[in-house]
């Protein structure tokens, strides 16, 4: 009996049964966000996704700091005296606190300005891309193409490029040679484009009436000299942004195979060798 009265009377046994009891907590809690989202159906299912990832997040620290806080109160040491202490503060502020409070800050503005939701393809700071994974109060973690997860810290977005925002335009550019008739190079343009909207309807985004908003269509000319090499045009067509890779995939080989069965002189890199021994 005496025994076991001084192990529970051992604070480390307190520990590791605040310990066993946070992680609990944060399980039965972590679930309950996850069961309210699910029963609810006033947002959109990516947004609730988003949403429910920011509040497990909120959880997560909240549980985090009230463990840490009943650590301390086993020792007598009062969180209230430490943090009033200015020469406290001044370490923590050195040890990085304003990094943290930006973070934290990024982060909420990131979902309530709805930049991004969890699920969408983005790219990060023009270097990273990938679908959004998990939005957490300090890191926002992207799943890239190759299977790589990376986490960034929300302080460090400074721009964001989020290609699931309702609606993406396929801009395919197609350069000739000067060989080739723009005449004819036009009026195949025109038939690739009747293609496209029959084969790629499903990928159009469409109005009220179902109808396409924006289909194929042949922008024009884009350039008289592209690169020294020949005449650029243009094909465009608003896709819904669900099904906007999959459309510029199938555009670029509904192209490619139209203009290699009507033998289309493509534009080639010319280098001067001459020139470059001068």
């Amino acid at each position: 009996m005496d025994v076991i009265q001084l192990i529970f009377n051992n604070i480390a046994t307190h520990i590791v049964i605040g310990a066993l009891f946070a992680i609990i907590l944060y399980q039965v809690l972590k679930r309950l966000v996850g069961s309210f989202f699910k029963r609810t159906d006033f947002l959109n299912e990516k947004e609730e996704s988003t949403l429910e990832s920011m509040f497990i997040s909120i959880v997560k620290y909240v549980v985090t700091f009230g463990f840490i806080v009943y650590v301390f109160s086993l020792f007598d040491v009062e969180i209230g005296n430490i943090l009033a202490g200015a020469g406290i503060i001044g370490i923590i502020v050195g040890l990085g606190a304003q990094s943290l409070i930006k973070d934290l800050l990024a982060g909420l503005f990131l979902i309530y300005e709805k930049q991004l939701n969890k699920g969408d393809w983005v790219k990060v700071n023009n270097l990273h891309s990938g679908v959004v994974e998990d939005i957490g109060l300090r890191f926002l973690k992207i799943r890239q193409w190759s299977g790589v997860l990376l986490t960034i810290s929300n302080g460090q977005v400074q721009t964001i490029e989020n290609y699931n925002i309702e609606k993406m335009r396929v801009i395919e550019n197609i350069t000739t040679s000067f060989q080739e008739d723009p005449k004819k190079i036009f009026t195949l343009l025109e038939q690739i484009c009747v293609r496209l909207n029959q084969e790629l309807s499903d990928y159009l985004k469409t109005d009220a009436l179902g109808a396409p908003i924006e289909p194929f269509a042949v922008f024009g000319m884009s350039s008289l000299n592209d690169q020294y090499r020949g005449y650029q045009y243009t094909i465009t067509g608003l896709s819904d942004d669900l099904f906007y890779f999959t459309a510029a995939k199938e555009t670029r080989r509904i192209i490619a195979e139209t203009l290699f069965d009507n033998k289309i002189q493509m534009a080639e890199q010319h280098i001067n060798l001459g020139e470059q021994n001068k």
